[in-house]
């Protein structure tokens, strides 16, 4: 059975629902999650959305501090599109029911977060990302023309080249195979345009922030179709997660130290005015690399975040879902500081965009953190990731509508999805030991600090475990669990390939063989284009 809608969108956070209620008018979208519709990592975002939106804030000033806190690799004009688009942004989710919070003068209440020269971060409390999810889920749920599959993962992107088993000029993306996880049944969904909205691929380390569904499905299966990624080796570690030994990651918000907490050692000594000068408000890859940097000369498991020193009522007010959470683990951030420990966070790398949010495969869209669009360089500037992703899908929807209006030759019959000659697989374990070995590996080799000794010792592994897939792949029936694997190991080898490119330590990516920046080299993007696939290969690959 193939599912023909003219939009398919993959993917249901921020950047995925957006675009959809901005085409639904145009014609039936299929919104597909490989959870459910409110799993995402938009869902856990905490801090806010960054956006100018008082007299004393600029355009320019935001522009500023987000190539700053890019190390001055994001591209200019792309970074002035996104800042100059973000009230309007901001007024679209306002209209579609958020909730930003407000101050006692009913205004909206601006935070500041690390890198930010000014107050402009628009929030919902410490729950952000979870009021705006909400808003734009009821607004997609109601929508007639918006058609929901839940416990849906994509397989692979269906191409004309492909389909058609020719090697085209421009080749055009026409849909995707998408496993439905409950029937166990693969379905060719066939669209004029295809978006990818997956997020990230903070699950490719063994200690990350990120939701379980970020597995860097987009990134893989766009690669593997032919698209361009770029930037991989620029994975943001999040400086501040909370350490516990039941706690599985939780996020300590940048708007914390934006409210004045301060990051201690054990001995309660404060050490970020040792890293720079903005102190602990300093660049999130500056921050982790401090506290790793303490971690390891003081042979501590993790550094202390403290905010003790505001009022208790103030500190629940502002942070209730934060204090809440540190409570049931037995910590009282009124009264003690909180330990905490960087993790893998952010990909500010991924598949090439232009400033519509398009591939280089035509009609395949990628927005959100899926894609690398220009804005955030080597590092990513607290609370842009939801600015980004809702400019951009606004951008790559405006040019969908366009294109709807132009001759358009219909699709190619799709064929269905071929398993061939497998079989069921009484072997899930080996599923499970390789996908903790990619993670692993990324952690102890490709992790805030960085070799080309460890970087190789990390691609030989990877090569291993991904020649180990190929055969599994072939023989036996797909889960979404051997999606999952095969993807993460996809993206762990294109973030070692990426690293070992980059010849000089920028942003996110330090290494010991090259500490220092070299402008003259290496200002420029990271770019590995995908597969040149032959037009009579299997679909399956």
């Amino acid at each position: 059975m193939n599912i023909i809608s003219d939009f398919l969108v993959i993917g249901t956070g921020i950047a995925g629902l957006s675009y959809a209620l901005k085409v639904a008018d145009q014609g039936p979208v299929s919104l597909i999650t490989k959870r459910d519709i409110d799993i995402t990592a938009t869902q856990l975002a905490q801090g806010g959305i960054a956006a100018v939106s008082s007299p004393e804030d600029s355009f320019s000033s935001h522009a500023e501090d987000t190539m700053v806190a890019g190390a001055q690799l994001p591209n200019r004009e792309i970074v002035d599109l996104v800042v100059e688009a973000g009230p309007k942004a901001v007024a679209d989710l306002i209209d579609w029911g958020v909730n930003f919070s407000r101050n006692e003068a009913d205004q909206y209440d601006l935070t500041r977060e690390g890198g930010h020269s000014h107050r402009r971060i628009l929030h919902a409390k410490d729950a952000t990302g979870r009021e705006i999810e909400r808003a734009l889920v009821e607004a997609a749920q109601k929508h007639p023309n918006i058609t929901l599959y839940q416990q849906h993962i994509a397989v692979d992107l269906i191409t004309e080249n492909k389909v058609l088993r020719q090697t085209l000029d421009v080749n055009r993306c026409l849909g995707a195979y998408i496993l439905d996880i409950k029937n166990n049944k693969v379905i060719a969904f066939g669209a004029r345009f295809t978006v990818l909205a997956t997020g990230g691929a903070g699950k490719v380390y063994l200690y990350t922030c990120n939701p379980d569904i970020a597995t860097g499905d987009g990134v893989a299966i766009g690669w593997r179709a032919g698209a361009t990624v770029a930037n991989m080796e620029f994975m943001q570690f999040h400086p501040t997660t909370l350490y516990h030994p039941h706690a599985k990651s939780f996020l300590i918000s940048e708007a914390v130290r934006g409210e004045g907490a301060i990051l201690r050692r054990r001995d309660g000594y404060a050490f970020m005015p040792d890293y720079h000068q903005l102190k602990d408000l300093a660049p999130r890859d500056i921050v982790a690399r401090a506290i790793d940097n303490e971690m390891k000369k003081h042979g501590d498991d993790c550094v202390f975040l403290d905010i003790t020193h505001m009022s208790a009522d103030y500190i629940r007010d502002r942070f209730p879902t934060i204090y809440q959470t540190c409570l049931e683990y037995g910590i009282d951030m009124t009264k003690v500081p909180i330990p905490v420990v960087p993790a893998a966070h952010y990909l500010c790398g991924g598949l090439q965009v232009d400033r519509n949010g398009e591939t280089c495969i035509r009609n395949l869209f990628a927005i959100g953190e899926v894609a690398c669009t220009g804005l955030h360089g080597a590092n990513r500037l607290a609370s842009n990731s939801l600015l980004e992703g809702i400019v951009f899908a606004k951008s790559a929807a405006d040019a969908s509508r366009q294109r709807c209006s132009e001759s358009y030759p219909p699709l190619p019959p799709i064929e269905p999805w071929d398993c061939g000659s497998a079989t069921n697989s009484d072997e899930e374990v080996v599923v499970a030991h390789n996908w903790d070995e990619v993670r692993r590996s990324m952690w102890n080799y490709v992790g805030i600090v960085r070799s080309d000794k460890r970087l190789h010792r990390a691609l030989r592994r990877i090569n291993q475990i991904q020649q180990e897939i190929v055969e599994y792949y072939w023989d036996f029936y797909i889960t979404s669990d051997l999606i999952e694997l095969r993807n993460i190991t996809t993206v762990a080898k294109l973030i070692i390939q990426s690293a070992l490119m980059r010849r000089e330590s920028r942003g996110l990516h330090f290494t010991i063989d090259y500490p220092q920046t070299d402008d003259e080299n290496f200002c420029h993007d990271t770019v590995i284009p995908g597969p040149r696939i032959p037009a009579t290969q299997n679909q399956a690959t």
